[in-house]
């Protein structure tokens, strides 16, 4: 797994920056200013190149990013194809699988362009997640329908190659 080039902000930079980010960004959009602060408190600007391996399947998962800016391609990978599932911009997030204990990535994903995302460090999550119900409750929420949006980007591949209409 590539790591990318993370950004440096100056403490005081980076908290203002990264709590307006949060505050706008459609995974975290409407948290409270106290959970946007916890996230922004374990979040990195990360760039990805063109074609950079983001996350490769199989791997276990260690964060969880929102797309800032740029787009992605969800990919299934196996020895002989592999196969776009689906494509993420900006104000969409992967990597809900770092928030399971121990969980292998399901799916490789790759910067379709130059790609800036928000890395949270999934360890640091999900123990804020466990410190602060409310939190969790509203992580694991949201997870849900990343993992739902999956299931049917899925669904819709499969149909499609199958000459299903959907």
């Amino acid at each position: 797994m590539l790591t990318g080039t993370e950004r440096v902000f100056s403490p005081r930079e980076g908290q203002v920056a990264l709590n307006d980010i949060l505050g706008h960004h459609r995974f975290t959009r409407d948290l409270s200013e106290r959970h946007i602060a916890t996230l922004a408190s374990m979040a990195a600007e990360v760039t990805f190149a063109e074609d950079e391996l983001v996350l490769l399947d199989g791997q276990c998962s260690k964060n969880l990013y929102l797309v800032l800016d740029g787009s992605l391609s969800v990919e299934l990978h196996t020895q002989r194809f592999t196969v776009a599932i689906q494509a993420l911009s900006a104000g969409q997030a992967f990597g809900w699988s770092s928030l399971l204990d121990d969980q292998d990535t399901l799916f490789q994903v790759r910067a379709r362009e130059l790609t800036t995302v928000l890395r949270l460090d999934g360890a640091t999550l999900n123990q804020a997640c466990r410190a602060d119900p409310s939190l969790g409750y509203e992580v694991l929420h949201r997870a849900l329908r990343l993992v739902a949006g999956r299931v049917q980007a899925t669904e819709e591949k499969f149909a499609e190659m199958c000459g299903v209409r959907v």
